[in-house]
């Protein structure tokens, strides 16, 4: 056992950062002292005398033998993993590394069609074969899910030369799948199963939270430490466990996208968020899980609003119970919940998510993590307090009673049609895609043309079109929906989404 108190990176850091000396080495504001006068009234000195580069003391990213070992040693032994690898670019570079570590071009990987788009540049980066699986879709929320055991034992049998299995888990709703069956299934055909667990970082803390994706099976996970714990953005963490996975090409996979200039700032937020989990996780999980709960029970009882929640034992083959907003809980794409992850259906009010959205940040000051057509999604965390708590609160019980229009209840019958039907045909790899001649259309002419770039409305960034695949109308069409009722198209060169780039004939 390592002594969780210590925090070696930070400490090296710190002491660095007091130390008087010359300073002839990047970066160039030297310590401060020629910072903008702007950044240093906003931020103040402190923290640039912490902004250093690979001092001898303060160990490599790329070969650690100090500080920097130690303390993914320390972060390894908290979060279960057998390495732990700290990341500078957030849990994008992390995916990205863990489809290159394990496919290379013409390598066939199994993954869900709602991956983030991080997922996609990953398999643009290897060239690898993208083998899609549809999510279990929920036509009463309206939520897509998890990729069920079912689905993963069929692409298997179908594809027993693929390489690795990925998956999302928890989705960015909290919906965690049957991931300790997927991950049997996988280990099966001695193959790894690498889990995006970007929304995850908080599990291995307490009970009452879902499995983590490591104690579940899974050889690799990747974390968002900064979206759901006390890290600054941009800082996450890659684990992995077993021996179905290269460490060194994992290593030599992070040294291809990451920053050869990385940041000690967030390196060392990753050192100090560890150590605060590690000594007082269950005990700040406890207190985020009763605030959560507090705003879910409170939210419910709101006329004409409803929430998310798992109410039944979890089955493959069917539907589960239903929850206040109904649906497939308690089914295999959903058999766990993370209950610091609100989510709130907003539709039997008239509004919709992107409505509501708007409405509590600029009449009550309250912002969401993320809007979408019927619903609203809050990420409740250890940094929240009762008093965010009451005004979430406060402002769903002004938004109906105020704000409420004629019973309006958006159908997306085009999202159903996405995740129900067999996925878009992949005429090129995305690889090939990317890279191909391309040309640039009015949409209105890109019906059945080949996609050459990442479409996606944001967020959560889950692509709806990706390079290689065919563009159809019913996408079009969701997609100009998303833009009317709200919501914004990323990902793809024309923000206006007038025109799409496609492959030249």
């Amino acid at each position: 056992m390592l002594n969780q108190n210590q925090t070696p990176l930070l400490d090296a850091l710190k002491a660095n950062a007091a130390r008087l000396h010359a300073p002839f080495y990047t970066p160039g504001h030297k310590h401060g002292e020629g910072i903008s006068q702007l950044l240093a009234d906003l931020f103040g000195k402190a923290v640039f005398r912490a902004d250093l580069t690979e001092l001898a003391d303060l160990d490599n990213l790329f070969a650690p033998q100090g500080v920097i070992q130690e303390a993914q040693q320390l972060a390894a032994e908290a979060f279960g993993a057998t390495q732990t690898w700290f990341l500078v670019n957030g849990s994008t570079c992390g995916i990205e590394a863990a489809i290159l570590a394990t496919c290379g071009t013409g390598d066939k990987i199994i993954l869900p069609r709602n991956v983030h788009s991080s997922a996609i540049a990953g398999l643009i980066l290897s060239g690898a074969i993208p083998i899609f699986l549809n999510p279990e879709y929920d036509s009463v929320l309206d939520i897509a899910h998890s990729i069920t055991p079912n689905s993963v034992q069929s692409a298997l049998q179908q594809h027993p030369d693929a390489k690795a299995v990925l998956t999302v888990y928890p989705t960015y709703y909290g919906v965690c799948g049957n991931l300790s069956a997927i991950a049997s299934i996988t280990h099966q055909y001695n193959i790894p199963l690498l889990v995006d667990e970007a929304h995850g970082a908080h599990f291995a803390f307490h009970p009452q939270l879902p499995t983590p994706a490591l104690a579940a099976g899974a050889d690799l996970s990747v974390q968002s430490i900064h979206k759901v714990l006390g890290a600054m953005t941009q800082a996450s963490m890659l684990h992995i466990q077993g021996n179905r996975i290269d460490c060194d090409r994992i290593s030599k996979a992070l040294q291809l996208v990451q920053s050869t200039s990385p940041s000690y700032l967030l390196l060392a937020s990753l050192d100090a968020a560890r150590q605060q989990m590690a000594l007082y996780g269950k005990m700040l999980m406890s207190r985020t899980l009763q605030l959560a709960n507090k705003a879910r029970t409170k939210i419910s009882q709101i006329p004409r609003l409803s929430v998310l929640e798992i109410l039944s034992p979890p089955f493959e083959g069917g539907l589960g119970g239903s929850s206040s907003i109904g649906g497939l809980n308690g089914s295999p794409g959903f058999v766990a919940l993370d209950e610091t992850r609100l989510t709130v259906t907003v539709s039997g009010l008239g509004l919709t998510g992107f409505e509501a959205d708007e409405i509590l940040d600029q009449k009550f000051a309250v912002t969401a993590e993320f809007a979408s057509l019927q619903h609203l999604t809050f990420i409740i965390s250890l940094g929240n307090t009762p008093a965010d708590i009451e005004q979430l609160v406060q402002s769903f019980t002004t938004l109906a009673k105020e704000y409420r229009r004629t019973n309006l209840t958006v159908k997306n019958h085009l999202w159903q049609q996405h995740f129900t039907t067999q996925c878009h045909d992949l005429c090129y790899s995305p690889r090939e895609a990317f890279f191909a001649v391309s040309e640039i259309l009015p949409l209105i002419q890109t019906n059945q043309r080949i996609c050459a770039e990442i479409v996606c409305p944001y967020p959560p960034g889950i692509p709806l079109l990706m390079p290689g695949e065919v563009i159809t109308k019913p996408v079009i069409d969701y997609l100009q929906q998303i833009q009317a009722m709200g919501g914004f198209i990323t990902g793809c060169n024309d923000t206006s989404f007038k025109t799409l780039k496609v492959v030249k004939i």
